[in-house]
């Protein structure tokens, strides 16, 4: 099961996402992201966890004879 964090606000995090694009001559890059991330939580907004579904891949392994 994959794991991410979702904004629980999604307006403010677009409105911040925005001023992040206005901000920075690359986006997305590692500093984009940081200061997205900052000025957000810095706003008041918070993240939460979550799992996506899914099947998840499992092999078998067998031990052979020798």
């Amino acid at each position: 099961m994959a794991v991410r964090n979702e904004p629980t606000n999604k307006a403010l995090y677009a409105r911040v996402k925005a001023a992040a694009k206005r901000k920075f001559d690359v986006y997305p890059s590692a500093y984009a992201n940081a200061w997205l991330v900052r000025e957000y939580k810095k706003r008041g907004g918070t993240y939460r966890k979550v799992t996506s579904g899914g099947t998840q891949k499992t092999t078998k392994t067998r031990k052979t004879k020798k």
